[in-house]
């Protein structure tokens, strides 16, 4: 098989708005095991919603952008459901701003010759196929990114408002989750940033620029979401994986509390995961073991043991056409970090 034998069916990102799903949740919530679980974690959505006064943080690790969500991520966006992103650097970059520049993610098969993947440089992420050529693309135009900032060190933060500034006036695709996030105010942090498509542009930018380049301060990241936490007072975490993007958006309110700052826990907190909690991690911590470290509160929390893409689009969904974001207000925390 050719290189374009296996690049040839593109991934479909699901669209919220094209459906109304409302009854299945709603059907759900009379039913037992997960289906009640997804029920309660759609209602706590909606209730970090309807709450004026929270901050909503949506934490993103795994790779359900590539899957087919990315489109979910954009609308919960777009429709003032969210007011920061903390989220790997995979998901920001190889996935999100990767297909911002006109790049695709194909369907493929686990079953695959992975070595003759390979000789024709093509990556795989379980049945989903990504061109290595267009990586490397992408790397390079976070170097040119890099390249065109004046030398110092940026927060993940401040290099992706950077990345937005770009994409205003390059991007092919214009609903990008990097470019509309940019547009709306939302902040998006990626603790991890250099573990990513940004790693080997930024390494690349530092190398012909040894004396003199930008650099990635992830403290500065830390200390600027744990800003949003101790501004917001009340919050809520929608959380898709777990790993550093969850753990990072939990130790705010530790930070805080190191500051001097009294800040409750977090009020409400849903995690979707297939992670395991015998290893004493699920992914950092279950939800309830998170409220002995003083990070989440238990009155509404809600684990869902499930593969994203069979349940966040039914959750965001539910949300979306309980309408309660219409008369949502915008917090455009980038405006209050500058």
């Amino acid at each position: 098989m050719d290189k374009k034998d296996y690049l040839s069916e593109e991934i479909k990102h699901i669209d919220i708005k094209s459906f109304d799903g409302t009854q299945i949740i709603d059907s759900m919530r009379e039913m037992s095991f997960s289906s009640r679980d997804i029920a309660r974690a759609a209602d706590i959505l909606n209730m970090m919603i309807d709450d004026p006064d929270c901050t909503i943080m949506l934490c993103i690790a795994g790779s359900s952008s590539a899957a087919g969500c990315m489109q979910v991520y954009v609308d919960m966006v777009k429709c003032n459901m969210v007011d920061a992103i903390i989220a790997t650097g995979a998901t920001i970059v190889d996935m999100d701003f990767f297909e911002a520049l006109g790049f695709k993610h194909y369907k493929g098969s686990p079953y695959v010759n992975d070595n003759e993947l390979r000789e024709l440089y093509i990556d795989r992420i379980y049945d989903t196929y990504i061109d290595e050529e267009q990586l490397q693309a992408c790397d390079n135009t976070v170097k040119l990114i890099a390249d065109s900032l004046e030398p110092k060190a940026y927060s993940s933060r401040d290099f992706i408002v950077e990345m937005g500034k770009y994409l205003q006036a390059n991007s092919v695709k214009k609903d990008s989750l990097v470019q509309v996030a940019y547009e709306k105010g939302v902040p998006i942090f990626c603790p991890a940033f250099s573990d990513s498509s940004a790693g080997f542009g930024l390494v690349k930018h530092q190398v012909e620029n040894p004396d003199s380049h930008v650099s990635i301060d992830s403290v500065k990241d830390f200390r600027q979401l744990t800003q949003i936490k101790i501004q917001a007072d009340i919050s809520g975490l929608f959380m898709i994986g777990g790993g550093v993007p969850k753990n990072f958006a939990q130790d705010t309110v530790v930070c805080a509390e190191v500051l001097g700052k009294e800040v409750p826990m977090h009020k409400y907190a849903v995690q979707i995961t297939v992670a395991d909690v015998r290893d004493g991690a699920c992914s950092s911590s279950t939800l309830k073991e998170a409220s002995s470290w003083g990070k989440v509160d238990t009155g509404c929390e809600q684990m869902v043991y499930a593969e994203a893409t069979t349940v966040l689009p039914l959750i965001a969904n539910y949300a979306y056409h309980k309408s309660s974001w219409k008369t949502r207000k915008e917090k455009r925390y980038n405006d209050m970090l500058g």
